[in-house]
């Protein structure tokens, strides 16, 4: 393992604005999953090829059970610096025609439509969304927790979406065992927003992120998503609300669209963030280099983690590389901020 330290560049654009809504089609997303390869943040102008887009992927309004309108929800995104949105509202489609039309601006923000499909197996609830279907998708239920989440990412997909199965220790929903068994998906939630979700795991129960490397260690690739599930825009001082700007991640894409920006998902072309930013990654077999947008009032940890989540090494800078031997299984790196935020890259497999 090497590493060095430099200060690194990037910075995302905030935007600013306003919306309505109406209804609409979406583009049918492709999949694409394959090597992970990223590559440093550029500040802007963005030059032509792939950039970095700063997004939220699970979000609800007053469609389901959000305290607001479509409209105020993507003007919360989009003056907050972010560069889309997935409006996922629980068994209902929310089209977002209308809302790009007054919100949408080319290359820098962007409404993607989607649905929380939500479904359960006994007590357990088992929500999965599905990004940029293009039809509702129902609930399919099925004989065992395994099976109805199988069902369910197996519709997303005939819908043409791209599935994510959500907060799996929400009412302890999905152990590591059960979420290893689904196939055809490739994205989980590592961090939810949501106050009742579980993410740090007790009682017995596993965290999120040790429920990833447990995942991981049997050969099953999953990347994981900090995502908001804000469904409270007017509780803001509320800890006990679900509120916008808890998870995001960054996507590097080759343009702001539904497409490349879930073909880039697919790929484990991206990271995720309680409030670190980065300003460089670089993910290969050969190397794995990770250097934050460092603040001036805050001191960084970044660990490597790879088979067992055990921690290959650990930095006390806000730059670091590591170099895989070759017998780690994965590696994957953990930013942890002195004042609580965290980041999250994804896992490069070692053959």
């Amino acid at each position: 393992m090497a590493h060095r330290i430099h200060r690194g560049v990037g910075q995302q654009a905030a935007l600013r604005g306003a919306a309505r809504l109406t209804r609409g089609s979406a583009a049918v997303a492709l999949v694409a999953i394959g090597a992970l390869g990223l590559r440093s943040l550029d500040p802007a102008p963005q030059p032509a090829g792939p950039r970095w887009y700063k997004g939220n992927t699970h979000t609800h309004t007053l469609n389901s059970d959000g305290d607001s309108h479509p409209d105020d929800v993507v003007k919360w995104y989009r003056a907050h610096g972010y560069h889309f949105v997935v409006l996922t509202d629980h068994n209902v489609l929310t089209s977002v025609q209308g809302l790009n039309a007054l919100h949408g601006l080319d290359g820098s923000f962007l409404v993607v439509r989607g649905e929380e499909v939500t479904d359960r197996f006994g007590e357990r609830p088992l929500h999965i969304n599905a990004l940029e279907p293009s039809r509702l998708v129902r609930p399919q239920g099925g004989g065992s927790a395994v099976e109805v989440v199988q069902r369910d990412v197996d519709a997303i997909r005939a819908a043409g979406g791209v599935p994510s199965i959500n907060h799996p220790s929400f009412g302890w929903a999905l152990s590591a065992d059960e979420l290893a068994q689904v196939r055809n998906t490739r994205l989980f939630e590592v961090f939810n927003g949501h106050p009742m979700v579980n993410n740090a795991g007790g009682g017995g129960k596993p965290s999120l992120e040790a429920m990833w490397d447990t995942i991981l260690s049997r050969g099953v690739l999953l990347y994981g998503q900090a995502v908001d599930d804000a469904h409270h825009f007017k509780r803001h001082d509320d800890r006990t609300a679900s509120r916008p700007g808890q998870g995001w991640i960054h996507v590097r894409a080759d343009s702001l669209s539904p497409r490349h920006l879930l073909e880039a998902m697919e790929r484990g072309d991206f990271y995720s963030s309680t409030g670190v930013e980065l300003s460089e990654l670089k993910a290969t077999t050969a190397e794995v280099t990770v250097a934050v947008k460092a603040t001036t009032y805050s001191k960084y940890t970044i660990q490597f983690v790879g088979r067992g989540g055990r921690v290959l090494a650990e930095v006390q800078e806000p730059r670091a590389t590591y170099r895989p031997r070759g017998d780690e299984g994965y590696v994957r790196a953990r930013i942890l901020e002195s004042n609580g935020d965290m980041a999250w890259t994804q896992p490069v497999i070692l053959p």
